[in-house]
């Protein structure tokens, strides 16, 4: 591919990776939070779905004026730094070390047990989702899919999750998920009625386990027993990604108002050209869309989900 020379002057450049072919944002929890966070804090930024990874061999970073950073946390440092944004400025001392310790246990433990069921026990569903093209698309897939559960399984055993059993890893899993669901409660976000910075983080891992692992245990767990984490990221997914929508939503999570609304969203044809600003695809060409309202005028931000939609549910059952 021929290089792109980027003019990130006073732009926010993300690198990720390219879309999966399901409608999802990314397989990656990382890329999903920090694409879910620039929206959350309205920040205009381009897409680059170039596979290339960071001086630090990571994904996603960002371009700005020129600098490049890595890693989702010194992302959001810098921002904030840069641009005056804080999605935590509402939270107190305790919040705040409650919210980072979320992160953590989120991060560096809850997202090993997702990465383990992603590219090893479920490879085969994932790499459908996958996105390449061309005529050797296919045997790519594979390749690039094995390699990165050997990648996986390898980096698990030496995080040490990776050396217990799959029993005992999905019950490390199920611990995190009954974490979460017991601290979100029926609040409508993590730390109370505001949307924080924790929230890009726990939306981008359990929208894993929401959407792109069918049929596994904990899209069981989150759509069954842990009902209220589903809700929670129907919310998010509503507010903030109205374009990201599937033709199989299950209303169970929708309140009345919400159900009518999510009626006349009109999915993106290619869902790889989409961002809150403007986006480059992969050979360079810039293409800007910015879907804020639906055909009536509406706006497709206004959608919520709440609790109260929910308990009148398993009332009437």
């Amino acid at each position: 591919r021929k290089e792109q020379e980027l003019d990130s002057k006073d732009a926010i450049i993300l690198h990720q990776f390219s879309r999966p072919n399901n409608g999802v944002p990314s397989l990656s929890p990382f890329c999903l939070k920090m694409e879910t966070y620039l929206r959350m804090a309205d920040l205009p930024y381009q897409n680059y779905f170039d596979g290339k990874l960071s001086p630090q061999g990571k994904m996603p970073w960002i371009e700005y004026n020129h600098k490049k950073v890595s890693g989702t946390e010194f992302i959001i440092d810098f921002l904030e730094e840069k641009l005056g944004v804080n999605l935590n400025k509402h939270l107190g001392p305790h919040e705040r070390a409650v919210s980072r310790a979320v992160t953590k246990m989120v991060e560096e433990h809850f997202y090993w047990t997702l990465a383990y069921c992603q590219w090893v026990e479920n490879l085969h569903e994932t790499q459908k989702m996958v996105s390449l093209f061309g005529p050797f698309s296919d045997l790519l897939k594979w390749i690039l899919c094995h390699l990165t559960k050997g990648i996986v399984k390898r980096e698990m055993y030496g995080h040490g999750i990776g050396r217990f059993s799959e029993e005992e890893m999905y019950t490390l899993m199920e611990k995190d998920m009954r974490t979460l669901a017991g601290l979100l409660g029926d609040k409508k976000y993590i730390m109370g009625p505001t949307v924080s910075t924790v929230d890009a983080t726990v939306f981008g891992h359990l929208a894993q386990a929401m959407w792109t692992l069918p049929g596994t245990r904990p899209e069981r767990l989150i759509k069954g027993e842990l009902i209220n984490l589903a809700m929670y990221c129907e919310r998010i997914r509503r507010k903030f990604w109205p374009e990201w929508h599937h033709d199989d939503d299950n209303t169970l999570y929708e309140s009345e108002e919400s159900s009518e609304a999510s009626k006349t969203y009109s999915p993106l044809q290619d869902f790889s050209f989409y961002s809150r600003t403007e986006t480059f695809d992969e050979e360079g060409n810039s293409i800007s869309q910015t879907p804020d309202t639906d055909y009536t005028g509406h706006s497709l931000f206004d959608s919520d989900v709440d609790m109260d939609d929910y308990r009148d549910h398993e009332q009437c059952k």
